[in-house]
């Protein structure tokens, strides 16, 4: 696993602006709506150097025939990896290191709302940002941990603090 974790760089919002346009240039038929999403996308927080990109279509219809474009764009086609009502894409450089994850939801997707809520909340609540901070650390710091462990390690975490930051953006929105 990349144990790498980085202190939050502003160059990881220029990356994504510079990306989005990228794909919205290749995918403007489709409508792409692009949000920089993530621990990159987060002010303050360790992170890994790979830029979290979620793309919202009006429907997933006609995404797996621009899955060509995308991989011209460097991006490995990856269909739902796991995740029904998804369409995953990762790029990795030339030196083989990963550089983007591309999440594309259908609009109204529950998956676009925890995704931007889980954003703003910590982006909204500093302590919580920090505590996520120091978890991530804390699990990169044990050698025995794997790439699918790190994850499995955060998910409790993730799943509590998503739920707080759904019911925050609902109160929010009212």
């Amino acid at each position: 696993m990349a144990r790498l974790l980085l202190p939050h760089s502003p160059t990881w919002g220029v990356a994504f602006a510079a990306e989005a346009k990228a794909l919205s240039d290749v995918l403007c038929d489709l409508f792409l709506v692009c949000h920089h999403v993530g621990s990159t996308a987060v002010p303050g927080i360790l992170s890994k150097p790979i830029i979290d990109i979620l793309g919202v279509l009006p429907d997933l219809t006609g995404i797996d025939a621009k899955s060509p474009v995308l991989e011209a764009l460097g991006y490995q086609v990856m269909g739902e990896h796991g995740i029904p009502g998804r369409r995953y894409f990762r790029k990795t450089n030339s030196d083989g290191a990963r550089t983007h994850h591309l999440h594309v939801y259908a609009a109204g997707s529950h998956h676009v709302e925890r995704h931007l809520a889980f954003r703003d909340y910590l982006r909204a609540h500093p302590a919580k940002a920090a505590a996520y901070s120091a978890l991530k650390a804390r699990i990169v710091s044990d050698p025995a941990v794997s790439s699918y462990g790190y994850q499995d390690a955060k998910a409790s975490f993730v799943r509590r603090v998503e739920g707080d930051a759904l019911a925050w953006m609902r109160r929010t929105r009212t």
